[in-house]
Formats: C-alpha cells, sequence, structure tokens
C-alpha cells in the first residue's frame, strides 16, 4: 500500500507517528510524511519522503493573533510567554480548530490530485489531512498523541474543528470532531485516557506508545554508579531560563545530581552559576537517562509524560501551558507522580522530597508501565493496515 502519514510540524505530534510508520515501511508498504519544511530533514534522515502541508505552529498562532500587524504591533517579535493566557487559549482554538486544518486541507489538494493513497493516517490534532483525504474520497485513520481530556477548551475546539469542516464541505459524523469519524490509535494506556473520549470514540485501537529519539550517550559518570540523579525538562517549544532556573534551585536542597535538558529556546549561559551536582545540556538521549534517573521533574508534554511511564519512574510535573495541566492530573490521579501548578522553588524541594521518599509512586509508574508493555507494538497495528484502509 501507498500510506501517508501527516502530522502538525511540531516534536510532540510529529514523534508519536513515527513508530507506526517506521513499522509500516519494514511491512512494505510506501510511506510518506506530510508536514511542515522545518521538519522535512528530520523526515528524510528517518527514512520517509517528506511532503509539505501546513506551517509552523509559531507562524500559526501569528496568523490567528491578526498576522503581519500583529508582528508589527509587538515590535516584530512575541513569544508564548508575551501573551495572555486567555488570549493564548482563544488563538489556540483557532490555531488548531481553523488556521492550520485550512493550510493542510489546501497543500495536500494537488498532492492528491497528482499521486495516489491507499491510506492516510492523520494525526488527531492535524484535522486538516483528514479533512484532504475525505474530499479526496482516500480512506483514512486518525492516530492520537496521548491524552485527549474533554474538558472545555476540547468542546471549544471541537465546534471550530466542525466550523471548519463545514466551510471545506466535509461531513463529519455527530460528536466525532476530533477523530472526524475515523478508527482512532490510541497510544494513551486506558487506566489514564479520558473515560468520556473513549466513550464517545466509534473504533478504537490501543497502540503501545514508543519513544522516538535519537540515539546518544549519557554525559560522562551518570548511571555508571548507579548513583541516582534527577531529570529535568521543561520541553523544546514552552520552556524559559527563568523556570528552570527555579526548579534547578528547588532541587538543589535534595542533595542529589540534576541533569538537565534545556531545549534550545533557553540559553545554557541565561540560566547563571549553577552548582557542582548540576548537569546542563541542550539535548539528551532521553531513553538513555530515563535508563537510569530516580525522578522525572518534566513540562507535562505527552511524549516525556509517556516515555517516563513506560520507563516505570515517578514523575513531578510542571506544566509550561499546552496539554501540561491535563496530563498532570491524569499522573497525579493515577498516582504515578505530582503536578505542580504554582511554581517556587521552595513547592519544587516539597513535591519532589515527598515523590523521592515515598515507594508508592514508583509503583504506580510500573503498574502504568506494564499496562503499556501490554499494549500491542506498532508493528502488531501495521500488520492490519491493509483491513483498516
Amino acid at each position: 500500500m501507498r500510506i501517508l502519514f501527516a502530522s502538525v510540524g511540531n516534536f510532540g505530534h510529529i514523534f508519536p507517528l513515527l513508530p507506526l510508520a517506521r513499522a509500516a515501511r519494514a511491512a512494505g508498504h510506501e510511506v510518506a510524511f506530510a508536514t511542515g519544511e522545518q521538519f522535512h530533514q528530520t523526515l528524510s534522515e528517518a527514512g520517509f519522503e517528506p511532503v509539505t502541508a501546513g506551517r509552523s505552529v509559531p507562524e500559526a498562532f501569528i496568523e490567528a493573533a491578526g498576522g503581519r500587524a500583529f508582528l508589527e504591533a509587538h515590535g516584530g517579535e512575541v513569544g508564548a510567554q508575551d501573551v495572555p493566557p486567555e488570549v493564548l487559549a482563544n488563538l489556540h482554538i483557532k490555531v488548531f480548530g481553523s488556521v492550520l486544518p485550512r493550510w493542510v486541507a489546501a497543500d495536500l489538494a494537488p498532492v492528491f490530485e497528482s499521486r495516489s493513497f491507499d491510506l492516510v493516517v492523520h494525526e488527531v490534532l492535524n484535522p486538516g489531512a483528514g479533512f484532504a483525504a475525505q474530499l479526496a474520497g482516500v480512506p483514512a485513520l486518525a492516530h492520537g498523541v496521548g491524552l485527549l481530556s474533554q474538558d472545555h477548551e476540547a468542546e471549544r475546539l471541537q465546534q471550530e474543528i466542525l466550523a471548519t469542516a463545514a466551510d471545506l464541505g466535509v461531513t463529519v459524523p455527530a460528536g466525532q470532531a476530533l477523530t472526524l469519524g475515523n478508527t482512532y490509535i490510541d497510544i494513551c494506556p486506558p487506566s489514564l485516557q479520558d473515560k468520556a473520549f473513549v466513550a464517545s470514540v466509534q473504533e478504537r485501537i490501543e497502540q503501545r506508545p514508543v519513544a522516538f529519539v535519537e540515539p546518544g550517550e549519557l554525559p560522562a559518570g551518570l548511571g555508571e554508579s548507579g548513583e541516582p540523579f534527577v531529570y529535568l525538562t521543561l520541553g523544546t517549544a514552552l520552556g524559559s531560563a527563568e523556570n528552570l532556573r527555579t526548579v534547578i534551585d528547588g532541587l538543589a536542597p535534595l542533595g542529589v545530581r540534576v541533569l538537565v535538558a534545556a531545549g534550545f529556546r533557553v540559553q545554557i549561559a541565561d540560566l547563571g552559576e549553577l552548582p557542582e551536582h548540576v548537569i546542563v545540556a541542550p539535548w539528551l538521549p532521553q531513553s538513555a537517562v530515563l535508563a537510569h534517573a530516580a525522578l522525572v521533574v518534566q513540562h507535562g508534554g505527552s511524549g516525556t509524560t509517556l516515555a517516563t511511564l513506560e520507563a516505570g519512574l515517578p514523575q513531578l510535573i510542571v506544566p509550561q501551558g499546552a496539554d501540561g495541566p491535563a496530563n498532570g492530573q491524569a499522573v497525579r490521579d493515577a498516582g504515578a507522580g505530582e503536578v505542580l501548578f504554582d511554581l517556587t522553588a521552595d513547592a519544587v524541594t516539597e513535591h519532589a522530597r515527598k515523590i523521592l521518599g515515598d515507594p508508592g509512586y514508583r509503583d504506580a509508574a510500573r503498574k502504568i508501565a506494564a499496562e503499556i508493555a501490554a499494549m500491542p507494538s506498532p508493528e502488531d497495528i501495521a500488520a492490519r493496515l491493509p483491513d483498516l484502509a
């Protein structure tokens, strides 16, 4: 079969789809991957043919806020931290419910006219690819990226998606705005997934979440001695030097080594002078880190949350926006960690010390790890793709 995978142009949206794309390619299918041009090199290096569809998430937010006029009003440069939370929430609805879907659908229309595909696998937050597939008469599957909480914002997003679908002449079954009525490949462990969402899906298939990371080695000395350390990351898109430094200061009194992935938005020099037991790098091989860490302190992104649970590790989630709050609450409710909404160094110290001192958190995380291990693998799902198509 010829299969087109499609995702919003963001690490946390692309990487969850790559395990199934790799398994489909290994099964002998011809696989292409549609997303923004900024990720084409990453896809090429992973062995996939990149197809242009949509633009970057920051570009979409600027478009939703008013485009060039918005930039000029803010001196030509603006970040998420510069926008009031309530405004950012409204922009989020417009970006993922209208701006990006329209861009993606428009970009894929000529692709489907010139090329033949047997199946489209679209990320659940990339409905534009699902719209284009339906308009072209190509069967499609929706692929999850993690927890899909059915809160008020999710309801607003679904209404925006339905309005966009109507404008484009796409029919969406009642109550299926997120999956577009397509079979849903769910990588969230059942015990964490929102029960209301599960009940709303017409057909759902579970697939084990598999972290997609580039190989690498830990800094010298870590992991070899068996000495426990805390792994800290606030993500690649939302973290700030100020918040990262606050968490580092909160972890300092614990007396354990701290390994920090600063991400590419934070300049390490902006963190100031650091204690000797703190090691900072722009990027770290997360799978290798998780094999040795005792605690993960992170922003609540779905990829890191699921990878930490897969490793059976407790976590302290410090939400930085997006899906962080929902993931933090789900992890806390499952007993596998805590969530901290009001960030202070003292609060980090208190929560981290509590988690490290209570084996119940690790036990709960290991229980979810066993649940994840029992889920069908990407290879299992790849073998079913011809029937699903």
